[in-house]
């Protein structure tokens, strides 16, 4: 089975053959925002994780504090159902899914869409983690991952992809997450993160089981 880096590495490479216009326009964007240190403020490994409750797709409001008395929590922060790289991220970790249960940990995945349009209903059925709704944002910036999205990314969505974020969103049209991923250990502190600004890129789901491991 591929690792995640070499399908999003897939993904990159048919989208820079397919609209290498585009692509190079994602890559100045990606290295201004890596100049400009976007995604440093977020939470840092020892720091405590900011407490949050948020919706699951059936509306039950679900805490941070309730999860951690099972457990570790993998929390990944992903942009949408809408985005081909957060889908490739979503499977992976779902195929890793059982190894993050025997570690003791639970995978908490977060997007700003409405709690009944995070996934699809048979989506939501097939993978076994929790879905939970940012609609404002609120938590992605609390964890310093939240981004404003640059115009030429926003006109890409609605005109290319015929995306309407603020319905998708209830009303947030402009910030997503910057793709991340934290574990949470049991006392509320963060033992592990990966942030990076270029959402082509996330953390292997592998890297997070031998954090876990060493957590354990």
């Amino acid at each position: 089975m591929k690792t995640l880096k070499e399908q999003t590495d897939a993904k990159i490479a048919a989208g820079r053959q397919a609209n290498p216009d585009f692509m190079k326009g994602v890559d100045a964007i990606i290295n201004k925002a890596k100049a400009f240190q976007q995604g440093d403020d977020a939470i840092k490994v020892g720091e405590k994780a900011p407490s949050f409750e948020l919706p699951n797709p059936e509306g039950q409001l679900i805490t941070l504090e309730t999860l951690l008395e099972k457990g570790p929590v993998v929390v990944t922060f992903y942009r949408g159902s809408w985005c081909p790289y957060c889908n490739l991220q979503l499977r992976a970790l779902q195929a890793k899914l059982d190894d993050i249960h025997a570690l003791g940990a639970m995978l908490i995945a977060i997007s700003p869409q409405v709690p009944d349009g995070s996934l699809t209903k048979n989506e939501i059925n097939e993978m076994k983690f929790t879905v939970l709704s940012d609609q404002d944002a609120t938590v992605a910036t609390q964890y310093g991952v939240a981004w404003e999205v640059p115009d030429f990314l926003m006109d890409h969505m609605r005109v290319d992809r015929h995306l309407d974020l603020e319905k998708i969103n209830n009303g947030n049209a402009s910030i997503l997450p910057i793709p991340a991923t934290f574990i949470v250990a049991n006392d509320g502190v963060v033992a592990w993160h990966y942030v990076n600004v270029d959402y082509r890129t996330r953390a292997e789901p592998d890297e997070i089981i031998e954090a876990l491991k060493k957590l354990s």
